[in-house]
């Protein structure tokens, strides 16, 4: 068995399916308001650094293979996605605004998501919601590969405290399906504490390379 997809117990179906809806909304209410003033303070530092709206949205595929529109502080330039210069950014990307580049090293960026929480769109803890097209469009996924759908996505998850941008899109996937049905309290709390160690170090929080092997 793989170090980052270790043999445990299968997932508890009532933590998934209900108790984890619960703890989302116990921490992410108060958790916006706490941070209404720093989101306050990177809005208006949005709107001063370069022209376009403050909120970036974009369509991801969430549980059931909904789609939803996922919410971002915007980092980079407007209309930046299709200017042809890939899905993702790296390394010294001149599409990333001066404040981008800020709230970006400082995960900042992804507050909005705490909204997409409330609204039911996302859990905090979940696979990373995939874009409609990227890595393949959803008819493309394979019967094993559709299970990460089975729960909401989340601000972070098992994939992301294993490798988060660098790692291999198949592989991803695996882990994202792993952890769908791993799921329980302990291992929510592991990744919870592993994401702000990583958050806090600011790792693997670029891209590094092709992560899409054909």
């Amino acid at each position: 068995m793989k170090n980052d997809m270790p043999d445990l117990k299968p997932a508890s179906p009532f933590y998934r399916d209900h108790v984890k809806r619960i703890i989302d909304l116990v921490i992410a209410i108060p958790v916006l308001i706490v941070a209404v003033i720093p989101m306050a303070i990177t809005s208006i530092a949005i709107k001063l650094d370069s022209p376009g709206p403050i909120l970036f949205k974009q369509d991801r595929l969430g549980k059931g293979r909904k789609v939803f529109k996922m919410l971002k502080f915007r980092s980079m330039c407007v209309g930046a996605e299709g200017t042809g210069s890939g899905v993702y950014s790296g390394k010294g990307d001149s599409r990333v605004t001066r404040v981008g580049r800020i709230i970006r090293a400082t995960s900042l960026d992804e507050l909005p998501q705490l909204i997409n929480v409330i609204r039911g769109d996302m859990s905090l803890l979940g696979p990373r919601p995939p874009l409609t097209y990227h890595p393949w469009p959803i008819e493309e996924y394979t019967e094993e590969q559709l299970h990460m759908f089975d729960v909401r996505p989340g601000f972070s998850g098992w994939a992301q405290i294993n490798g988060r941008k660098d790692v291999e899109w198949h592989h991803r996937i695996e882990l994202n399906v792993w952890y769908v049905r791993h799921v329980r309290f302990l291992l929510d709390v592991k990744i919870f504490f592993l994401t702000i160690f990583k958050v806090l170090r600011n790792e693997d929080n670029e891209n590094v390379g092709e992560t899409l092997k054909k």
